[in-house]
């Protein structure tokens, strides 16, 4: 006999000896085969169950390739639904790469666009500024040459007229002098 032949045998074995225990087990085994991940079911096709003659000798050796051949055939169908399960996690998973990579490459153009625009607009306020202060200068400027201009007028104005009273005052003061010493401008001569 086979060690699964074996296996299934003493199984039997104890599920005639203690019929109580073998319900508690069985639930048991049903409840943990619950608390695990539910499996989809595989698509084994269906081997006839080998026939036995009733008279004849049993072939055990037939029986267990029988079983093998059948063992071997469910777990090749759960190693495909696996990997086919794999696979489409696999390409789920780069996907969400793909996105996550996509949407960081957003946001840095986006970062970027903000960047240069704030750099943009930096440069504006610092124009302004510039054209403020050049104004504010020419201004500035324009009040002082405007200021000299007329103090200059005014100190032409102010020497035309000392001239003409100088003049005045010598002309008078030819006049005046025989007649004496007299006070002229502030002053006695």
């Amino acid at each position: 006999m086979s060690d699964v032949e074996e296996e299934y045998e003493e199984q039997a074995e104890e599920e005639e000896e203690d019929p109580e225990d073998a319900g508690a087990e069985q639930q048991e085994y049903t409840e943990y085969q619950e608390e695990e991940r539910p499996r989809p079911k595989p698509m084994v096709p269906q081997l006839a169950p080998p026939k036995i003659p009733e008279g004849e000798r049993v072939d055990f050796d037939d029986i267990h390739r029988k079983r093998m051949e059948k063992d071997l055939l469910e777990l090749q169908t759960l190693i495909d639904v696996h990997f086919e399960q794999r696979k489409k996690e696999e390409e789920e998973l780069i996907g969400l790469k793909e996105r996550i990579e996509r949407r960081r490459a957003e946001r840095a153009e986006q970062q970027r666009v903000r960047t240069e625009k704030e750099r943009h607009r930096q440069t504006r306020i610092a124009e302004e500024r510039q054209r403020q202060r050049a104004q504010e200068m020419w201004n500035w400027i324009y009040q002082l040459e405007s200021e000299k201009f007329d103090l200059l007028d005014q100190m032409k104005r102010q020497k035309y007229e000392i001239v003409v009273l100088l003049n005045r005052i010598s002309h008078a003061q030819k006049f005046k002098k025989g007649h004496g010493k007299g006070k002229v401008g502030g002053r006695w001569k």
